[in-house]
């Protein structure tokens, strides 16, 4: 079960509404999403969370750059709306790298050979040393499993500036949200529209 809010500062404090992330693909919708519902360029925080499991909160100010927070992101790499923020970047990765992985496997059959050519090289003959493997490799289910770190990532500071450190931060777990909603002086206005 996903809860997705939109909190938009104001002059007159914070707007509160629901959002529904049906049309929203990428990070670049969600970021356009929280432009549109920004008043004069100032604060809009996006607030996504799978109950009991994730939450991640989308800061953006203006034309900045989005920035991001995710409490768990191997939880939320199991999530559509979790890919959203999981970035190339977020995650310290080089930007296509998993594209350009994924054409590569493309151009190699399972049989070895490029594009499927059944006159490709020849396979070398069968190695009849042994190998030995580490129990973690033969245990390890997802060996793309590192590449998402559990535990939170991206920006500790995002709220700071609010009244929620990065401690603060670290420490919530079920009903983040109201606990942000409070600490921003929101709680009335989410409720509303919860």
């Amino acid at each position: 079960m996903y809860f997705a809010a939109l909190l938009a500062r104001t002059e007159d404090g914070w707007e509160a509404s629901d959002t529904e992330l049906d049309d929203v693909e990428t990070l670049s919708d969600l970021t356009d999403l929280a432009q549109e519902a920004s008043v004069d360029e100032d604060t809009v925080l996006v607030y996504i969370e799978q109950e009991d499991a994730w939450f991640g909160i989308l800061r953006v100010d203006g034309e900045e750059d989005p920035r991001i927070y995710v409490s768990d992101a191997s939880a939320a790499a199991r999530s559509s709306y979790g890919e959203i923020l999981l970035t190339d970047e977020l995650l310290g990765r080089e930007p296509g790298a998993e594209d350009e992985i994924a054409a590569l496997e493309e151009l190699v059959d399972l049989d070895g050979t490029e594009d499927g050519d059944p006159d490709g090289p020849a396979r070398p003959a069968p190695s009849t040393t042994t190998t030995t493997t580490t129990p973690e490799a033969d245990t390890d289910p997802d060996p793309d499993s590192d590449s998402v770190p559990a535990g939170p990532i991206g920006e500790l500071g995002i709220l700071a500036d609010f009244g929620v450190s990065e401690k603060d931060l670290l420490t919530l777990r079920t009903d983040a949200l109201t606990e942000i909603a409070d600490a921003l002086g929101a709680a009335e206005v989410l409720e509303a529209v919860r």
